[in-house]
């Protein structure tokens, strides 16, 4: 009996000790390896995509280089790239090869950890085409869709939104189908945060904009927001509840963009002139009246980056400034009320950024291929740390 005992006890034992050696908070299908323990949180390139960037280099192609991120919250995200993704479960810490291939990665979207999509390019071609993953990333098939997209956007496994330059489409079926919807005559730029409401940018054929909204998927829009300007060079809008941003652009030369950032926290009902970015490159920018800051983030002459809206009244804006070689943020804790650009501080070109809440958020340096890094904040932006770098 007391070898038995014995026997059934150091059973135990051994159990335990698998368990507590099992990977927490994997990504995807969990069954990816994890980064080395002994790699230093935020150094380097943790030791990874060695073997893709040797074929790179034999087969003459363009170094490993961010083109988009997505965090899910605050431990778990993405960043993906020409023929790649990589993953982190603790905040950026680690990292892990999800995959590599022959996709070239433009943009990515998961709903969960598991299911996503992505527009990627294959190499030499132009078209981008719609892939999906039910495995955290690691496999990708084909869409079934002829559209080619520019942006996509999920809102959960089963629901979401692909883009083109002038039209927007719905799938309530994960991507098997899409219907378009209406949007207005001559819009430039679509988004729905539901299935329901929506928002347009519309180019006024002699000059300017519009800023359209609908509460019924499309069937009926109203003028929220009319804008004067000399051009007509499109824009993009950014909503999240009552809160809704439109970036409107002027011309752009010299590396240089003007543009204005309007917001409202009202759903429209009321606007602010925020940013008012004229360049000596690209002239005035659109609409008129005094804005809250003259310059937008990264100067001089910055770029307009990719928007996060938290909440009720906290926006981020990426810029990245090619005259200047910088790439930084602004921000807004109450809405159209206030806005404040950070001191650039980040060597780049063009950044994306995803924040999970007020104060934390990852940074990419994006298309580039001598200043790929992934950085965090902690505190809004004021200050970054690297997660992972393919500097040499």
């Amino acid at each position: 009996m007391n070898l038995k005992k014995k026997s059934i006890n150091r059973s135990l034992r051994i159990l335990i000790i698998l368990v507590l050696l099992l990977p927490l908070g994997g990504i995807g299908s969990g069954s990816l390896a994890t980064a080395t323990s002994t790699t230093v949180c935020g150094e380097g390139d943790h030791g990874l995509l060695q073997q893709l960037q040797k074929q790179h280099q034999v087969e003459g192609q363009s170094a490993l280089y961010f083109t988009d991120i997505q965090f899910l919250n605050d431990r778990i995200g993405r960043a993906s790239g020409n023929g790649f993704i990589i993953g982190t479960s603790d905040a950026g810490c680690h990292w892990q090869e999800i995959y590599t291939g022959q996709w070239q990665i433009a943009q990515i979207d998961f709903s969960n950890n598991k299911n996503g999509w992505a527009l990627a390019t294959l190499p030499s071609q132009q078209k981008k085409h719609l892939i999906q993953t039910s495995d955290g990333g690691s496999h990708w098939k084909n869409a079934n869709t002829s559209i080619t997209f520019d942006r996509i956007d999920l809102l959960n496994d089963k629901e979401g939104f692909g883009y083109t330059a002038t039209s927007a489409y719905k799938t309530v079926d994960g991507g098997e189908n899409f219907t378009p919807i209406p949007t207005p005559v001559n819009n430039r730029y679509a988004f729905f945060s539901d299935m329901k409401t929506g928002w347009s940018i519309v180019v006024i054929p002699s000059g300017g904009y519009k800023v359209m909204k609908t509460v019924d998927g499309g069937k009926h829009w109203s003028l929220k927001l009319k804008v004067a300007a000399d051009s007509h060079n499109g824009g993009e809008i950014y909503s999240n509840g009552n809160q809704v941003w439109a970036v409107l652009y002027g011309e752009s030369g010299m590396s240089q963009v003007s543009y204005s950032l309007y917001g409202s926290t009202d759903g429209g009902s009321h606007w602010n002139r925020v940013i008012a970015q004229d360049t000596a490159g690209g002239g005035p920018a659109p609409g008129s009246g005094k804005a809250i800051v003259s310059k937008g983030p990264a100067s001089p002459g910055g770029h307009p980056g990719n928007m996060q809206l938290i909440g009720k009244s906290t926006a981020f804006l990426a810029g990245g400034s090619p005259a200047g070689e910088v790439v930084s943020v602004g921000s807004s804790y109450n809405g159209e009320k206030s806005w404040t650009n950070i001191t650039p501080s980040i060597e780049g070109y063009d950044a994306r950024i995803s924040f999970t809440d007020n104060k934390k958020g990852w940074l990419a340096v994006v298309n580039s291929s001598t200043k790929s890094v992934v950085y965090m904040t902690k505190d809004g932006g004021v200050s970054w740390n690297v997660k992972f770098s393919f500097m040499k």
